[in-house]
């Protein structure tokens, strides 16, 4: 039987839950042969070893490869990832290449098939967020030659960037696919794997800005001071690995012994979904409080420049900038809201239908059909 290869890419905790469900049900059908590089921080002890995650998920076909160190520049990130994924399309001889977001690895990844003409699929492009992984993404869009986008506004985005409408299929956000399932674990198996012992609790999960990188250490300090401030417990999960990630690192881990404060590596995403579910708020700069925190009915509140230009239109959503005086007054503010939305709003993100929309898409002749040469579709001199 003649099938298609596929290789989806990641390189962390954060694209592997939004491409999770796409994998494990494309694995599933017999006319795709699906192959999965790992890379980044996936691989990095420091990080927890989140490739481990892939393998309890049963995730078949599975190569890890290591592209980095603690200390290794992003430049030679790229480096490193280009080299290692030319020869691995080399053995595969992939049809497409699933490529979600904008790290370094995928951008690596995307100069790499377009210099070996292998077909892009991009997952999530034509979004907003107002940082150097906009620009990766943008580029990363432009290099590909089919998106899989959360809604109508990215699409229209990729558009005015000179993109094919008939190449953009909107899917919603692929996460979201768990986090409205039935399925996810009850906050006491969350509680008691994790070993938190809190009855209340809120989130912290904050990254580094790369063109802020000089006034990282101070930003991460503003936002602990504040929290300690609070005199609330907190769920603290670790950083990704992006530049000044160390400079968070060592002021997170300074709070070990303060019983305020629970420190975990990384967490199962489904787990980490329950424990957003329950938490009185998440704080910080991560996507989780933009897209996924709403759908949970959870107060975000969202520090600094990180996601400033993300949709952000929702009550539940308290945007601050470092100073810790207005970080705490916005942690009082949301402590002080009391009536929470009760509708679920699906109109930017998806229903939860992703991966079958995704199958759908890749089921479709004419998408394998289209050459890999593209053409910027001019709207403005029609």
């Amino acid at each position: 039987m003649s099938y298609k290869k596929i290789i989806f890419v990641s390189a962390t905790r954060a694209d592997y839950s939004k491409q999770k469900n796409l994998i494990k049900l494309i694995q599933k059908k017999n006319y795709f042969k699906t192959y999965i590089f790992v890379s980044g921080m996936h691989t990095m002890k420091k990080y927890g070893e989140t490739w481990r995650e892939l393998k309890k998920d049963k995730i078949k076909n599975l190569y890890k490869f290591s592209n980095q160190q603690s200390n290794t520049s992003p430049n030679d990130i790229f480096k490193n990832t280009f080299n290692l994924f030319r020869k691995f399309c080399i053995k595969v001889q992939p049809d497409l290449v699933i490529l979600h977001g904008d790290r370094i690895e995928t951008l690596a990844c995307a100069v790499s098939c377009s210099l070996n003409n292998i077909k892009i699929g991009h997952i999530e492009g034509g979004e907003l967020s107002g940082t150097l992984d906009e620009m990766i993404r943008h580029s990363v869009s432009k290099l590909s030659n089919h998106h899989f986008v959360s809604n109508k506004i990215s699409k229209n985005r990729l558009i005015q960037m000179g993109e094919n409408k008939n190449d953009i299929s909107i899917i919603g956000s692929p996460d979201l696919d768990i986090a409205l399932s039935k399925n996810l674990p009850n906050i006491s198996q969350v509680k008691q794997r994790y070993a938190i012992k809190f009855n209340n609790y809120s989130i912290l999960l904050f990254h580094p800005v790369f063109s802020e990188v000089k006034q990282v250490k101070i930003q991460i300090i503003n936002l602990l001071k504040a929290s300690i401030l609070s005199k609330l417990n907190f769920v603290i999960i670790l950083p990704n690995n992006d530049l000044g990630s160390n400079i968070i690192y060592d002021e997170i881990i300074k709070l070990k012994k303060n019983n305020n404060f629970k420190i975990i590596k990384s967490m199962r995403f489904e787990f980490y979904l329950t424990l957003l579910k329950f938490s009185q708020f998440i704080i910080g700069n991560s996507s989780s409080g933009i897209i996924e925190a709403p759908y949970t009915n959870t107060f975000c509140i969202n520090v600094g420049s990180r996601q400033n230009k993300r949709i952000s239109k929702n009550p539940l959503i308290i945007n601050t900038n470092y100073q810790t005086k207005n970080i705490f007054n916005a942690i009082k503010l949301v402590l002080n809201r009391k009536n929470r939305k009760k509708k679920i709003n699906t109109k930017y993100f998806g229903n939860g239908r992703s991966a079958e929309l995704f199958v759908k898409k890749l089921k479709d002749k004419n998408l394998w059909k289209k050459n890999t040469q593209k053409y910027f579709i001019d709207f403005i001199n029609k």
